[in-house]
């Protein structure tokens, strides 16, 4: 796909991996509507700031009303915007359940049923998390969200097929950005070591202008998922032990 006069949309924009997928669009021509509730941040792109709470009852079709309203249409959907929790399930505040639904999965769903009975061809691209592949112990509606995500991006893209809106998926590892901090909890495993957010937006920039289905970032994560798939037993194993 073209990204040169496109109009892409971004969610998440304010900071992390959105921020860095927001500047490389705009520095390849597109024009950037930036989400986020950050309005400082946003503006500091070369981009149409949109401040919206996606973790308010539909709010994802009110960005993209938001986003319609001001460019007109929508050609390239980046679908960041994500909240993290750490912890037992069962200290989970209700609260925070609801949190992380509405923002990790029900508000992209109503973003892009909103937006793509007007896209005639463009690209939308999901970021999701190794933990929706895989599951991680103390994120389980994290996990949860993130591979519900998952699912619905496959199951779109056959839906999409024949048409000219490509559908894509990165997943992604441990990323350096202010996600761990606001989760509750830093990020004190030895390894993986987390990549830089400039990295993941490398390969959601790439995605788009290929047309591609699916990057892992770093592509060493399709070991493990390959490993669970193949030997679910020694997955399980090694999971109940490492976490």
């Amino acid at each position: 796909m073209r990204i040169e006069g496109s109009v892409a949309l971004v969610t998440g924009a304010s900071s992390g991996i959105g921020r860095e997928v927001a500047r490389r669009l705009a520095a390849r021509g597109a024009r950037v509507l930036a989400h986020g509730r950050d309005e400082d941040a946003l503006n500091e792109l070369d981009a149409t700031p949109l401040i919206a709470d996606l973790a308010r009852p539909g709010a994802g079709t009110g960005l993209a009303e938001a986003a319609l309203r001001i460019a007109g249409r929508v050609d390239v959907v980046v679908a960041n915007a994500g909240v993290g929790w750490a912890g037992p399930f069962e200290q989970m505040p209700s609260a925070a359940i609801d949190e992380l639904v509405a923002v990790n999965l029900t508000a992209p769903i109503e973003l892009t049923r909103s937006l793509l009975p007007t896209m005639n061809q463009g690209s939308l691209i999901f970021v999701t998390s190794i933990a929706g592949r895989m599951g991680v112990a103390g994120e389980a509606v994290y996990s949860a969200t993130k591979a519900g995500l998952d699912s619905f991006a496959e199951s779109l893209r056959f839906e999409m097929y024949g048409r000219d809106v490509r559908v894509g998926v990165v997943v992604p590892g441990v990323v350096e950005t202010a996600f761990f901090e606001r989760r509750g909890r830093a990020y004190d495993r030895r390894s993986p070591r987390p990549i830089p957010a400039a990295r993941v937006a490398d390969r959601v920039v790439g995605m788009i202008q290929r047309g591609s289905a699916e990057a892992y970032a770093p592509g060493w994560l399709r070991l493990p998922v390959a490993v669970r798939g193949a030997l679910p037993g020694l997955y399980r194993r090694l999971g109940a032990r490492f976490g």
